[in-house]
């Protein structure tokens, strides 16, 4: 058993708290000096354009490794990528036991498959209801209806209490393939006490209650049913409810499937293992597209979020092989826009108009449902656990204090407000923060992962503004120029307002740097180099009025 004396249990997120998406929290049981340590989720984010070439962006986990000792299991919550995305990157640092859902095991070893030299994770499985402990916290998986099969809230139970960590989640009375949230569950946790609410704030800015699901099924039938050529629908690949609410609204309007897009089909295969696609008809291939007359054809494609080599960027650009939409053709985009993606979603959008496509979205029929609590939603929640803290988590500064005041007015006696880094005590005492701890940004660039210094991300976004000029001065043995430097600029202006050519007015800098040095004191080449590096700079600046990188290379 764990060590009780001046015990401590602790709460401290490194991603997702302060942001949407890389969610990774800690929860820490045990005195200062020597506490036990499980992370719930791994997540990812995903990189804009002032990361230029980044693939993915991580968590920062040196804390956790610096308390590797103490660190007794990986929790994940469910199988969305700003919660198990991290995972392979990540678990070879920590190498911990890992719990997770059926389907969330078979999405990462997908994944796995598809990623060169990722690890094989030993997994343990857990499911809805059951229990399982790792080192001093008891933990039960509670149910809960959220845009993905099998998301789960976890009841975390410690000598301090039990911590209700919600996860993602919703209330939906109608989901298309369940779970229901499981309020029974919750109302007994909230009948014996709850410590703590550690939940989800992503639309605790939005008034009343989520629809539901088969609500939007019905949505998409409709839309199906009206529209008089083909139908191609885009949604969020890991939204398996989703997938099988546009599959039943094609059958039902008499209409085949077709599924375009890697990431879809490696879902739906997972699904399809685990039964979630029983009942279905069978998707068409891509080969017998030609045969389909248009008015009974539904595609179901990637790209809702403007991914420039997805599905529905591809159709937008007509760049794929078989498969073209054409004009009278209806675009449904049966998501939401996450934060970031407006221009890129906005630019497809605009082709796909001027291929003459109707697109509908969101604000035009019930297309699309988020998968978290709305304000009502969330009131239900506090009223079944009743907690003594309450802790708002995932989400920007907006959503966090919106669901604070929230708390607080529906009657919840302490709100701590905690963004990443910062360690929050549930217990013994007041919740307060009485610590900071190492977070921060990883990045993974090609096949490495490091900090964007590291990674070369600053010079990146700073080539990407002006560009870069390479100049080679060589000396001769009296320390004069041996001929005029070589210099090479790339993704600089051609030419001044007065159609000067700048290469030639950084070479005449470059040449003048050299002449003002007295010979004596062109012996220190690290100073010939610097001025060179100066002089050019400055000739770009008044001529362009930008300054590009530059690398001098001295030789004599």
């Amino acid at each position: 058993m764990a060590n009780t004396e001046n015990a401590e249990l602790v709460f401290a997120p490194l991603g997702g708290v302060g942001e949407i998406g890389m969610n990774f929290a800690l929860y820490g049981y045990g005195p200062a000096n020597a506490r036990e340590w499980i992370i719930v989720d791994v997540g990812v984010t995903f990189p804009d354009t002032a990361h230029p070439g980044v693939d993915l962006i991580l968590p920062d986990t040196r804390f956790i490794e610096e308390n590797i000792d103490g660190l007794r299991g990986i929790v994940i919550t469910h199988a969305h990528e700003d919660h198990y995305g991290a995972l392979l990157d990540i678990w070879p640092k920590l190498k911990a036991p890992v719990w997770m859902t059926p389907f969330t095991a078979g999405l990462l070893e997908a994944k796995r498959q598809g990623e060169q030299n990722a690890p094989k994770i030993p997994a343990s499985i857990y499911r809805a209801g059951e229990k399982f402990t790792i080192g001093p916290f008891e933990i039960e998986a509670i149910p809960v209806a959220h845009s993905i099969p099998e998301p789960m809230s976890l009841a975390i139970t410690t000598p301090a209490g039990t911590v209700i960590h919600t996860g993602d989640w919703k209330i939906d009375p109608a989901p298309t393939i369940g779970p229901k949230t499981d309020e029974a569950r919750f109302r007994a946790y909230g009948d014996k006490g709850v410590l703590a609410l550690i939940c989800d704030s992503t639309n605790a800015l939005r008034e009343g209650d989520s629809p539901s699901e088969v609500a939007v099924g019905e949505g998409l039938k409709g839309v199906i049913e009206k529209a008089k050529g083909r139908v191609a629908v885009t949604t969020f690949s890991s939204n398996v409810g989703r997938i099988v609410s546009i599959a039943r609204a094609a059958r039902d309007a008499g209409r085949q499937c077709l599924v375009l897009g890697r990431s879809l089909k490696r879902v739906i295969d997972v699904a399809g293992e685990l039964g979630y696609m029983d009942g279905l008809p069978e998707f068409i291939a891509e080969e017998d597209y030609g045969f389909i007359p248009r008015e009974n054809l539904v595609i179901i494609c990637t790209g809702s979020q403007g991914e420039p080599l997805a599905a529905l960027a591809k159709l937008s650009r007509d760049e794929m092989k078989s498969v073209a939409l054409t004009a009278g053709d209806t675009v449904v985009f049966s998501s939401r826009t996450i934060p970031g993606n407006e221009k890129a979603i906005l630019e497809i959008k605009n082709r796909l108009i001027d291929l003459g496509m109707k697109i509908i979205e969101d604000g035009d029929a019930l297309v699309h449902v988020s998968g978290h609590p709305r304000r009502s939603e969330l009131r239900k929640m506090y009223e079944w656990v009743r907690p003594q803290i309450g802790v708002p988590v995932h989400g920007e500064a907006a959503h966090l204090v919106a669901q604070g005041s929230l708390m607080s007015m529906s009657g919840i006696g302490q709100v701590a407000q905690v963004r990443d880094g910062d360690m929050l005590r549930l217990w013994p005492g007041p919740a307060t923060i009485i610590d900071q701890v190492p977070f921060g940004r990883l990045y993974k660039d090609g096949f490495l992962i490091g900090t964007d210094q590291a990674m070369g991300i600053r010079d990146r976004r700073k080539l990407s503004f002006a560009g870069h000029v390479a100049v080679n001065v060589v000396l001769d043995d009296k320390y004069e120029l041996a001929g005029d430097p070589d210099l090479v600029a790339i993704g600089v202006a051609e030419a001044d307002a007065s159609g000067e050519t700048l290469e030639d007015l950084m070479l005449d800098a470059a040449i003048g740097a050299v002449d003002s040095i007295p010979r004596q004191r062109r012996k220190d080449l690290d100073l010939v180099q610097e001025a060179v590096r100066r002089a050019v700079r400055g000739a770009a600046n008044e001529a362009w009025g930008k300054k590009p990188l530059v690398t001098v290379f001295v030789t004599r």
